[in-house]
């Protein structure tokens, strides 16, 4: 088996001169009281031998609903300490993000219950300053926004 890969899609904007990026919060009972550290770029797994940037746009319309909104702009794929490893675009837009709409998935709950329930992928979507994203952000993925800040700063 080769290397796990994921691809997605950091969209941003600039708002009275500071840069704003667009996270995702994970849906499901695991995640819902959890904040700092847990939020992401929409993203997922991109199968071996499939067009990173494709799998990127499907993922990103698959958490949030939307296309993407502009030209995207690569980065440098980041190792995970799993293993993992990520590849993302950078996309100059805007979107609502009180207006996304995600995939769900389905799972047991409670645990041991014998009850499928079905969860979004993504419960919720909010625009962050750079300082606050860095916090909110899971660890492994800043690196994509120190990315984001020397691509705009040129």
């Amino acid at each position: 088996m080769g290397k796990r890969l994921s691809a997605g899609i950091l969209l941003y904007r600039i708002r009275r001169h500071a840069i704003q990026v667009l996270l995702v919060h994970p849906g499901g009972p695991f995640w819902a009281k959890k904040d700092d550290g847990v939020w992401s770029i929409p993203k997922g797994e991109c199968d071996e031998g499939a067009d990173p940037l494709e799998a990127a746009k499907r993922e990103f319309h698959e958490e949030t609903g939307f296309e993407v909104p502009g030209e995207p702009v690569p980065f440098r794929p980041v190792h995970q300490p799993s293993g993992k490893v990520i590849s993302v675009w950078a996309v100059d837009g805007d979107i609502d993000a009180t207006a996304i709409r995600s995939t769900s998935f389905r799972m047991e709950w409670p645990p041991k219950s014998g009850k499928l329930q079905e969860f979004p992928e993504v419960d919720r979507a909010e625009w962050f300053d750079l300082s606050t994203a860095y916090r909110k952000i899971l660890p492994g993925q800043r690196p994509f926004l120190a990315q984001l800040e020397q691509i705009v700063q040129q």
